[in-house]
């Protein structure tokens, strides 16, 4: 059976952990899996506004709260959650999160209104809000440095196809057997991962162990490298730029639909859908691309990266330039295969520029920075643009900041070498090697 050093870099040989190559795919679909369960929790509600909307007589602010408070928990708690599970174990702490937001979403199986609903939607966030960050840590512990990319995108898109999942098949559970169904069906898919996963998946096989109290002060020299290299600091902005487009298209394109080519609301979600899954599927592709060509030169998926976002740029703003129909919808589903791209680079330069015992960590400041700087912003700010120029010029204006995000990859690619070996010394604390 083949083998791979898990976690290993050709900078910075973080650890000796011999990890067999299928069970480290088995880790990986196991993590995944989770991680598309935490996105069905999550987006299941969208599914079933209508019928809550109607059966307790909800506003569309209160609905929206419901939504709202999720990712508030998300953004809030993501850095001390991962902080805390690099210090108690990361396995431990996956299991524990997924557990908590299953149960919370059967909660909302249960819920008997408003009240009952929010606060179940509350457990669910705290409950979800350091899994990214910590599954991509652990996934990336079982793999050698240089599939990084690859799978970094390919975590980040299950957030993506769960979301997609978790709309369609919400929507069918709640059409056949009633709303709580839907949010029932949901929380037993978690469940039922969540007691397999620490059957499967052992800190002592894939070298997650946690530490001990004497190696908590050993942990705050690592911290440092959270912000220490001017390249890091770019991966976090870089990303969230870049995001920033995506996050908007994704978020009101069906409104685009709707209000250009006078589709109804299920066609314009289908349609919609494609064009989410196209964006998953460039996390993946894109992710893959910079690892084959860039196996034995990192710096070159800094390059590929500014590739992404300025080829993104090009294709989303000439297609929003373009008059409604087949070659538009094209053109634009292309746009977004690229735009997602950056997300495999950017996380293998977090990887590959922090120390692996804060890799949780390290993800956590990604998510963060993808959140004030792309998720959050995005979609607000292409709202404002529409109601002063209209969507269709929103749309239009929006692929620009690809361009900032461009610029911000391409000063982090100048410092890129310099940084990794004045950090060696930094890295190699705490090293099992």
């Amino acid at each position: 059976m083949a083998f791979h050093p898990a976690a290993a870099s050709a900078e910075f040989d973080d650890s000796t952990v011999n990890v067999p190559r299928t069970y480290a795919w088995v880790v990986f679909a196991l993590t995944f899996g989770l991680l598309i369960s935490d996105y069905m929790s999550r987006q299941v509600l969208n599914a079933v506004f209508p019928l809550l909307k109607h059966e307790w007589a909800l506003s569309d602010s209160q609905l929206g709260l419901l939504s709202g408070i999720v990712a508030l928990m998300v953004g809030l708690l993501t850095f001390p959650l991962s902080l805390l599970a690099d210090r108690w174990g990361r396995v431990r702490s996956l299991v524990l999160m997924a557990t908590l937001w299953s149960l919370a979403t059967l909660g909302c199986s249960l819920a008997d209104n408003f009240q009952h609903m929010f606060i179940a939607r509350f457990f669910v966030g705290v409950g979800e809000a350091a899994y990214g960050s910590v599954g991509i840590a652990v996934v990336l512990s079982v793999f050698p440095r240089h599939l990084r990319a690859t799978l970094t995108g390919a975590f980040m898109a299950g957030g993506m196809f769960g979301s997609v999942l978790g709309m369609a098949l919400g929507g069918v559970l709640a059409e056949h057997l009633g709303w709580r169904w839907a949010f029932a069906g949901m929380a037993l898919f978690g469940l039922l991962l969540a007691s397999v996963y620490p059957l499967v998946v052992k800190s002592s096989r894939i070298g997650c162990t946690p530490k001990t109290a004497g190696e908590g002060g050993a942990c705050r020299q690592p911290l440092k490298s959270l912000f220490a290299s001017r390249s890091v600091v770019c991966a976090y902005i870089g990303s969230g730029l870049q995001l920033f487009v995506g996050a908007a298209v994704m978020v009101w394109f069906p409104s685009y639909l709707n209000r250009y080519y006078f589709m109804d609301t299920d066609q314009a979600g289908v349609v919609s859908a494609i064009i989410v899954l196209a964006g998953g599927t460039g996390m993946i592709l894109c992710g893959i691309l910079s690892d084959r060509l860039c196996r034995n030169a990192p710096d070159r998926k800094i390059a590929l990266a500014i590739g992404y976002c300025l080829l993104s740029c090009v294709l989303l703003f000439l297609a929003f330039q373009l008059q409604p129909g087949l070659v538009q919808l094209v053109i634009i589903a292309l746009g977004m295969l690229v735009a997602t791209g950056t997300s495999g680079p950017a996380g293998a330069m977090v990887a590959n520029l922090t120390h692996f015992s804060v890799h949780g960590t390290a993800f956590a400041t990604l998510t963060l920075a993808n959140n004030l700087l792309g998720l959050a912003p995005g979609p607000y700010l292409t709202g404002v643009l529409a109601d002063r120029l209209g969507l269709d010029h929103a749309f239009q204006l929006i692929p620009l900041i690809s361009i900032a995000a461009a610029l911000v990859f391409f000063y982090a690619k100048r410092h890129y070498h310099r940084d990794i070996a004045r950090l060696a010394p930094l890295m190699a604390q705490g090293d099992p090697s």
